[in-house]
């Protein structure tokens, strides 16, 4: 048997690794890796008040992390790629985090919600199962919600699903993408199938989610094997280098398959189709619905938010740094993908009899609009994507927490029928909600409208003046079943036995109070961030 030499042992390269860059990532993925050890040694009746600590703190520092990076110049000047090439670390990446992170905080503080039910046997409960490894219904999770139980284990799965996502936009090649998207992915499986009450609806919108995510998944990493097979590679820039032509050097294991043509056309479609899955574009957004109608609402709004903002960070970095040379060919594609989206979406919203669907479908044609600005292929498409996630994310977090308030006998009321006279009934909430309606529909002085202006703008500079045409048909579809909702809230007679609205706690009306905020300053002031998000939109290379 042949032994190593000692200089032969001595030329296998260490890896080098820039901690200080990859900090935001490596505090979340730590928190969470301590919330489970946390859930092993801690005493049950204290984890729920350590995991709501230890989430909060982290995410805290993983923002502060990222604030530290662009104020260093890691978002402009010394943009690099870290992680012996796995990790980009510029302007995109930066806001992308900075944008999850913040909406995770809020979207966790309606995880730790526990005023909203009546409290049972003594104790207060939240949103989850009060074990979910039990049957629906079985002697075991009776005796579990008597003897107090929490399911704090949603704490470290959603940081699991936070620290995927802040890689997912950042991954500088497709190995490093598909892995955090198995990072993000499997955890919210586990999240949708967890609620507390109407649990087979729950556990159903899960195994939906679960089985879509899994086909999804196959045809990405079938797309990154064709593309390796066409480039010899797995990096993005070095891929981008044989689409163009530039490539010196060629490996002559590879040489028979490399500028294959037909390989990179239906590995980058497979690609696309993945992505396309995760923003919930049409037609690959038929888990959108049902997995937003059935997962527990906190999940929803977590998950609506932050899931399309690290998806579309991905999308763009795909076709704007590995694909540019193909423009030619994708920007079609992505034409007729948008129309489709923006038009499906609002229509068959208007359909739409419960709440939590009508924001899936508008979630859906909210994607068409920001595929507007992606389609742009310019800097001014990149920063006007970037402001529409940021201001959509806070919009689409309190939008569901207002949801989660609306409660009749049997847990959250959801049917609209129900929603009827709530303005008369709770003039505070009713109009909360309708900020945010106003907000989704693009009403003037709202983030909202600020967001659909700036994508729609920089579509029309790229040549794409008709998307924009349908995008406004579409807007204008949308703001019909969003003013009807309205309308439905506070022109109609509230019924005798009609929900009540029940009164949360501070972590709830934080969330709510910073999604108005944020939809308000944003539409009324939005140039220093659009600004902001123009700065940042610069891809390293």
């Amino acid at each position: 048997m042949n032994v190593l030499s000692a200089d032969a042992i001595e030329r296998i390269p260490a890896p080098h690794i820039e901690y200080a860059q990859l900090a935001p990532t490596l505090i979340v993925i730590g928190a969470a890796i301590l919330g489970v050890l946390v859930e092993a040694f801690v005493p049950r009746k204290s984890r729920y008040y350590v995991q709501v600590f230890l989430s909060v703190a982290a995410l805290a520092a993983a923002f502060a992390a990222v604030v530290a990076l662009a104020a260093g110049g890691y978002g402009s000047t010394k943009a690099q790629i870290a992680a012996m090439g796995a990790i980009a670390v510029d302007g995109p990446a930066l806001f992308l985090q900075g944008t999850i992170l913040l909406a995770s905080v809020v979207a966790l503080f309606t995880f730790a919600e526990r005023r909203l039910d009546p409290a049972a046997h003594g104790n207060r409960v939240d949103s989850f199962a009060a074990q979910a490894a039990s049957v629906p219904g079985s002697d075991s999770e009776k005796a579990a919600v008597k003897a107090g139980f929490t399911t704090t284990e949603v704490f470290p799965l959603a940081l699991f699903a936070i620290s995927g996502m802040l890689i997912f936009p950042a991954a500088n090649d497709l190995l490093t993408l598909f892995i955090a998207l198995e990072v993000f992915s499997l955890p919210l499986y586990l999240l949708c199938a967890v609620a507390r009450r109407q649990r087979l609806m729950s556990q159903e919108a899960a195994v939906k989610y679960f089985l879509l995510g899994a086909f999804s998944s196959a045809f990405l990493l079938f797309g990154i094997a064709l593309l390796y097979g066409y480039a010899g590679s797995v990096s993005y820039a070095v891929i981008a280098d044989v689409v163009d032509g530039t490539v010196a050097t060629v490996d002559p294991a590879l040489a028979a398959t490399m500028g294959n043509d037909v390989l990179l056309l239906i590995g980058g479609a497979l690609i696309l189709m993945g992505l396309l899955f995760k923003v919930g574009a049409v037609p690959f957004h038929m888990w959108t619905p049902d997995v937003y109608q059935g997962a527990p609402t906190p999940v929803t709004g977590f998950m609506a938010a932050a899931t399309k903002v690290a998806a579309f960070g991905a999308l763009l970095r795909l076709l704007y740094v590995v694909l540019p040379g193909l423009r030619w060919d994708w920007r079609p594609v992505m034409w007729a993908v948008a129309i489709v989206t923006m038009l499906a979406g609002a229509v068959i919203a208007v359909t739409q009899t419960d709440v939590k669907r009508l924001l899936a479908y508008s979630s859906i044609a909210h994607a068409g609009f920001i595929l507007a600005g992606v389609i742009a292929t310019s800097a001014e498409g990149i920063s006007s994507v970037l402001f529409y996630l940021g201001a959509y994310s806070f919009v689409t977090i309190g939008a569901f927490a207002v949801v989660t308030l609306v409660r009749d006998a049997g847990g959250e009321a959801t049917h609209l029928s129900k929603w009827a006279g709530l303005g008369r009934r709770s003039p505070l909430t009713a109009a909360v909600f309708a900020v945010f309606l106003l907000a989704f529909a693009g009403i003037p002085l709202t983030s909202g409208f600020a967001g659909k202006f700036a994508v729609f703008k920089a579509a029309a500079e790229g040549g794409a003046g008709a998307l924009v045409v349908v995008g406004v048909v579409s807007s204008a579809i949308a703001a019909f079943f969003y003013i009807r909702v309205i309308v439905l809230m506070f022109f109609s007679e509230p019924k005798a036995d009609g929900p009540t609205v029940a009164v949360p706690s501070p972590l709830t009306m934080t969330t709510i109070a910073v999604g108005v905020a944020v939809t308000l300053v944003l539409g009324v002031a939005p140039q220093y961030f659009l600004e902001l998000a123009g700065q940042a939109s610069t891809f390293v290379r």
